[in-house]
C-alpha cells in the first residue's frame, strides 16, 4: 500500500551541469533543488519497501532496473549509468536519489504515456500501490509550460488558472481533485504531468493523507531539444 510520496518538477536545470554559477535564476533554481532533494529525503525517511519513480514518457512501460539516464538530446554532456536510457522525467529522478541519505530502497522505474486516459492512470496508480506491503511514490511531472515568463507566444489565459488548480490540488492531498484535471488540456497548455499526479491519485485513492507544500513558482526557461516544445513549468 501507499505510505508517502513526494512530488517533483522534472526541468534539466535541475542537474546543475545544465546552468552556471553566472545564470541569473541560480539562486532561484538551488532553492528549487534543495526543495526536492527536501522532498526526496523526507519520502525515504519513511523506510519503504519499495521506491516506485513515476514519470511522463513517449509509452506506459517499466523499465529494467540500473536503467541509464541522460541530457544529450537538450545539448549537455550527463549522463548517468550505462542501462537503457529513461525518459528525461525519470532522468531526473534518478538524479535526484543519487547520493540520497539514507539509502535508496529497492527502485521500480514506471514510465505513463503522456497522453495516457485517466482512467488508465488511476488503475496503474492503484497496482503500483500494491507491489509491496509499504510503497512510497516519488512522481516527477511539470505543470503548464505556457506559463513561462519571457518566451515569446508561451503563455496562455488559462496557464495560470490550470497551475493553481493543480497545486491546490497537490497541497490538499486531494486524488479526487487530481483525478478530475482534463486531459484535453495537456497539448494545448503544454502540461508535461497531469498523467503522472493520476497515477498518484489512483495510488493514493484508498487512503488519507497530509501535504506539505514546500515550492510553487513559475518555472525559469530551459533548453529545448529542437523541434520541441516551449518550457514547462
Amino acid at each position: 500500500m501507499l505510505i508517502a510520496a513526494a512530488v517533483c518538477p522534472h526541468p534539466p536545470l535541475l542537474v546543475p551541469e545544465v546552468t552556471g554559477a553566472s545564470d541569473p535564476a541560480v539562486g532561484e533554481l538551488r532553492r528549487l533543488r534543495a526543495a526536492c532533494r527536501d522532498a526526496v529525503a523526507v519520502l525515504l525517511g519513511e523506510a519503504p519497501d519499495l521506491l516506485v519513480v513515476v514519470g511522463g514518457a513517449g509509452q506506459t512501460a517499466e523499465y529494467p532496473p540500473g536503467p541509464g539516464g541522460s541530457l544529450r538530446d537538450f545539448g549537455v554532456p550527463f549522463t548517468m549509468g550505462a542501462g537503457p536510457v529513461l525518459p528525461l522525467s525519470l532522468t531526473i529522478g534518478k538524479w535526484l536519489l543519487a547520493g540520497t541519505v539514507p539509502p535508496s530502497p529497492p527502485v521500480t522505474w514506471q514510465g505513463i504515456a503522456s497522453g495516457a486516459a485517466p482512467a488508465d492512470c488511476l488503475s496503474l496508480g492503484e497496482k503500483l500501490a500494491g507491489l509491496a506491503p509499504r510503497v512510497a511514490l516519488l512522481a516527477m511531472g511539470d505543470g503548464p509550460g505556457c506559463r513561462a515568463r519571457g518566451v515569446p507566444g508561451a503563455t496562455h489565459p488559462d496557464a495560470d488558472r490550470y497551475d493553481s488548480q493543480a497545486t491546490a490540488a497537490l497541497a490538499a492531498a486531494d486524488p479526487a481533485a487530481l483525478a478530475a484535471l482534463d486531459p484535453g488540456r495537456d497539448q494545448e497548455l503544454f502540461v508535461a504531468g497531469r498523467a503522472t499526479w493520476q497515477v498518484l491519485a489512483g495510488a493514493a485513492s484508498a487512503g488519507a493523507f497530509t501535504a506539505d507544500l514546500r515550492y510553487a513558482a513559475v518555472r525559469v526557461n530551459v533548453p529545448a531539444p529542437a523541434g520541441d516544445r516551449p518550457p514547462r513549468r
